[in-house]
């Protein structure tokens, strides 16, 4: 199998040096690795780890629940790195009214703030979204139409009527190890009844660790397992869910710049 990983957040792993990582990693079939911008303090790790690897691109965004932290000093930074060549999207982005890290009209404010710099600059985005369908909702009825990229709701848990929307507006829905938690039922079914050409695979690393590994910290060489029980949910081989979520993967973020980056090992 070849293998993007859509989402993780490298500068974060402490179980193993990075390089032993991408080895792993590559060895499990893993090809690129796309390392996710989330606050202020980490978009300039993740832009500097995407510098020293070849196979690694990064993201640049304010998540949700350091909403409270963004300004116009860091939207100008994410702007301005729109123009890097390994800068895939503007992410993650979105809404989280589970921990209310932020408050909520905070959150909505910086998430329009980075549609529109995605817009701008012609770049797919990386959504969270976690309790907050209605809004998430509203907004991208909003502003879908003027994306011409549009992009993905990583680490897919919320409602089918989301999901349905999601997916009619053009986006992708990303799977990780939650699929194959015993409490994540709500999450196979929406697996089901998303088609596979709209399924983005991802770790979310060193976060929600897969089974059989859970309780060790998660990394990209674990996608095997997500490809695994996706095949299962599906009912198709490995190797179908491999294939076609890698071609999805390059086609958002990838298609638009591979004249100008090397995209393998």
């Amino acid at each position: 199998m070849k293998i993007i990983e859509t989402h993780c957040h490298l500068d974060y792993l402490k179980a193993m040096p990075l390089d032993e990582i991408l080895k792993v990693s590559k060895e499990a079939g893993v090809e690129k690795i796309i390392t996710i911008g989330v606050d202020p303090q980490n978009l300039d790790k993740v832009f500097e780890i995407s510098k020293e690897n070849e196979n690694i691109y990064f993201t640049q965004g304010i998540h949700p629940h350091d909403a409270k932290e963004c300004n116009e000093d860091v939207l100008k930074k994410v702007d301005s790195r729109c123009s890097e060549k390994k800068m895939l999207a503007v992410g993650e982005i979105g809404l989280d009214y589970h921990y209310d890290n932020s408050p909520r009209e905070k959150q909505i404010e910086v998430f329009k703030s980075h549609l529109e710099i995605a817009i701008k600059n012609k770049k797919p985005v990386v959504i969270h979204s976690r309790d907050a369908d209605e809004d998430m909702i509203n907004v991208l009825s909003q502003y879908a139409p003027r994306l011409e990229r549009k992009g993905v709701i990583h680490s897919f848990t919320s409602g089918e009527e989301l999901a349905l929307k999601a997916l009619d507006l053009g986006f992708y829905l990303g799977f990780n190890g939650i699929i194959t938690f015993k409490s994540a039922q709500n999450v196979r079914d929406i697996a089901k009844i998303c088609p596979i050409e709209k399924m983005l695979v991802e770790t979310d690393s060193p976060f929600l660790t897969p089974v059989p590994n859970r309780g060790k910290e998660n990394n990209p060489s674990n996608l095997p397992h997500i490809i695994n029980k996706l095949a299962e949910i599906k009912n198709v081989t490995p190797e179908e869910i491999s294939e076609i979520t890698y071609k999805n993967a390059e086609k958002l973020f990838f298609n638009f710049d591979l004249a100008m980056t090397k995209t393998h090992y």
